[in-house]
């Protein structure tokens, strides 16, 4: 029976949670594949600062988030199409997607993308860099859908300590001088941590077929408004810059969005957000990489911070009592 109910959901790109995937709190329900795919999310995402960066060189940033939403969406859907898994056509679920895109990707993007017109891009890491901090306050205030332990928020702390380290003291100093800009900025990571709560309630189908849907409405919705404001057909963008957009659609948008699904589902909201962390030293290195730009002077230091960060708030806490007991 169990085989069948599995068919069945591989057909319509719903997945029977309670059959196939436990709770994050289980004990022992997290192993090293599960902390292996929060990794794999981290690189997915960090490489979105040197594409984006490569990208809006000669693409309008409408036009280019619109674009690479549909790149990731048609990928996803072929590779859907091989599968044998159908996306669904009712409204409830189209509701679900759209919801969460939007709150997810496209309002909270374009709202950075002008904060960025006035605020610097350390400071934007910094006040991005927020969004597990809030995603604890919200679970400890409000939803309580998972246990938010003080160890928890003080991995969150010095997460943000390490990415304050790594691009370094000097970019507090600006702090205040746009104030609405950087409000706007906070209310943008408020919207992410949001949207990881939320995600738990798209467990019920494949991650894929989520990423797939979410990525076709925000790119299907932006598209008039880059027809519209950007004319694209007027634009004469580098091969550096399509080859950027076609990469992060892929990589960044298809690949990313699907792992961020599978990792809310096996590890719930608090720890899937400490890849925002590691995204940190792993862009700092792609940027090196492929940009050319130099090393933080702080870099070593900042690593410690994030790595001891990510630790706090992933240990499950019984390895924490086991580790205490020992001392």
């Amino acid at each position: 029976m169990t085989q069948n109910v599995l068919k069945q959901g591989a057909k319509t790109g719903g997945v029977p949670a309670p059959a196939i995937t436990p709770t994050p709190s289980a004990p022992g329900a997290r192993g090293w594949r599960d902390y292996a795919l929060l990794l794999a999310l981290a690189c997915c995402w960090s490489s979105t600062y040197p594409l984006t960066k490569i990208g809006l060189g000669s693409i309008p940033p409408v036009t280019f988030i619109s674009a690479r939403s549909l790149v990731a969406a048609a990928f996803l859907l072929v590779v859907l199409r091989i599968r044998g898994i159908r996306i669904p056509t009712d409204i409830k679920a189209w509701k679900l997607f759209a919801f969460q895109q939007t709150i997810n990707s496209t309002i909270p993007f374009l709202v950075i993308t002008w904060a960025q017109l006035y605020v610097p891009a350390s400071n934007t890491v910094v006040l991005a860099s927020t969004t597990p901090i809030f995603a604890f306050l919200i679970t400890w205030a409000i939803t309580r859908h998972e246990p938010a332990s003080l160890l928890k928020l003080v991995g969150a702390i010095l997460g943000l300590a390490g990415t304050i380290a790594i691009i370094g003291l000097d970019a507090l100093s600006g702090f205040g001088k746009e104030i609405f800009a950087e409000i706007a900025i906070l209310l943008a990571t408020v919207s992410f941590a949001c949207a990881t709560i939320f995600g738990l309630r798209l467990s019920d189908y494949d991650p894929m077929v989520v990423a797939a849907g979410s990525l076709l409405f925000g790119g299907t919705v932006l598209l008039p408004v880059a027809l519209i404001v950007d004319h694209p057909w007027t634009l004469h963008p580098t091969a550096q810059a399509l080859v950027a957009t076609v990469v992060m659609g892929i990589f960044s948008s298809a690949f990313g969005l699907m792992l961020f699904y599978m990792c809310l589902t096996r590890l719930g909201t608090l720890t899937t957000n400490a890849q925002g962390y590691l995204r940190i030293p792993i862009g700092v290195a792609l940027s090196v990489i492929l940009l050319g730009e130099s090393v933080p002077s702080n870099l070593a230091l900042g690593l410690v911070l994030v790595m001891a960060g990510v630790a706090a708030m992933t240990m499950p806490a019984e390895a924490v009592k086991r580790w205490l007991r020992k001392l």
